[in-house]
């Protein structure tokens, strides 16, 4: 059986496979969420298993544990085969796989899956329904050719490249990555999107078909601000902090014992929040967006004045239900928040080899009918070969 869920419940896409040849996380992110919606995924893994499976941390002892916090996060509720798609032998099984599989998602250069004779063309010969995903640095050639196609690409780079860092950190500071790998991460939350609409595609039509997400494509995307800013201003925008280019204020204020947002952009939230300030003379002078845009150092630091005097919890307490307000939280604080634990936000799996379970991040989709949920701890390494094989292919390859 597969470990797709816990509940028993079904999932949206339990009647779907998905063959996963990808690594590391942008793949193995959008395979993820496939799986915690109950498709059956399907980790190939080259010899020897994602590289990643000894990345840390540990709970306590990295020989005794097979795989680390960064491969258990991303690969939780997937079945695990190794296969070697240099050996004849290994691209048999594996095309037997093909044949009964609904997804494959792959995440290597451009080209690499041609070299093993086994690129989209020759698989859908095998499986004329199968919906073929990649997952690359610039795309794939079959979409769009780009010169940059065959170049290495990662997290860091797609963020440089697709605008991010420039629109991000203080103002008189280098261009600085995101925290969360987002050039992974968004990239890889788009082609799910796009294998989701191929399936329903595939449902109405019968026709299989290539999907292809490019990371940088994808940060371009997710930097549609700046792309219409430029188109209408002919500036390309830059660093602001934490302050947003057309709302104001829209910011973090330090307190007395940490920081906290403030969203009062528009007029009501602005009156509500100079009330509780007690600065009338900033509601008259400051009354529209465009007075308070142009003044906004002036009223920053009026705002600092108070929020410095304050603790955090006393300034959310003291907008809550006129102003959007929140402390910035550490990952400790949203441990004890209690709206992940009713959102079932933070779940606990497996972690084999250690004397405790570990904790990872639940699926942020819900559902009323077919709710997903992480399915259990991710695979040991060639751990479903039999399951997957048969038992005679599986004891024929010992």
């Amino acid at each position: 059986m597969s470990p797709r869920t816990t509940s028993g419940n079904m999932g949206a896409l339990d009647d779907i496979r998905v063959l996963d040849l990808t690594q590391v996380l942008a793949g193995p992110y959008c395979t993820m969420l496939l799986a915690d919606m109950g498709a059956d995924v399907v980790k190939i893994e080259r010899p020897g298993g994602d590289q990643i499976r000894p990345n840390p941390p540990f709970v306590a002892d990295s020989e005794a544990e097979p795989y680390g916090g960064y491969f258990q996060s991303v690969n939780r509720g997937k079945r695990s085969i190794g296969l070697d798609l240099n050996t004849e032998r290994d691209r048999e099984d594996f095309l037997s796989l093909v044949e009964q599989a609904d997804v494959l998602v792959e995440n290597y250069r451009a080209g690499t899956m041609e070299s093993f004779d086994l690129g989209y063309e020759t698989l859908a010969e095998h499986n004329p329904e199968l919906i073929y995903s990649s997952i690359r640095g610039y795309g794939d050639p079959r979409t769009g050719e780009s010169p940059r196609q065959g170049q290495p690409s990662f997290d860091l780079i797609a963020q440089a490249l697709g605008g991010v860092m420039e629109i991000t950190g203080p103002a008189d500071g280098p261009p600085t990555k995101v925290g969360p790998g987002v050039g992974d991460l968004f990239t890889a939350a788009l082609n799910c999107s796009g294998i989701l609409a191929a399936i329903h595609h595939r449902e109405r039509t019968g026709e299989g078909q290539f999907v292809d997400t490019g990371m940088y494509d994808a940060m371009i995307s997710l930097c549609e601000r700046s792309v219409y800013q430029y188109s209408y201003t002919g500036e390309s925008p830059s660093r602001r902090g934490n302050a947003h280019p057309t709302l104001f204020p829209y910011n973090a204020f330090e307190a007395a014992d940490g920081y906290v947002v403030i969203a009062a952009f528009n007029d009501r939230h602005w009156q509500a929040l100079c009330t509780v300030m007690d600065r009338p003379d900033f509601a008259t002078e400051y009354d529209s967006i465009d007075a308070r845009l142009r003044n906004r150092e002036l009223i920053r630091d009026g705002i600092a004045d108070w929020t410095r005097e304050r603790s955090v919890e006393a300034i959310v307490d003291e907008l809550e239900g006129t102003v959007p307000s929140a402390p910035v939280h550490d990952t400790a604080d949203i441990f004890a928040d209690e709206h992940p634990r009713a959102r079932e936000m933070l779940v606990e799996v497996e972690q084999p080899g250690a004397d405790r379970p570990v904790t990872i991040a639940g699926s942020p989709i819900k559902m009323s009918e077919t709710d997903p949920e992480p399915g259990g701890r991710a695979p040991l390494f060639d751990e479903h070969r039999e399951e997957l094989l048969g038992s005679d292919r599986a004891a024929s390859d010992d």
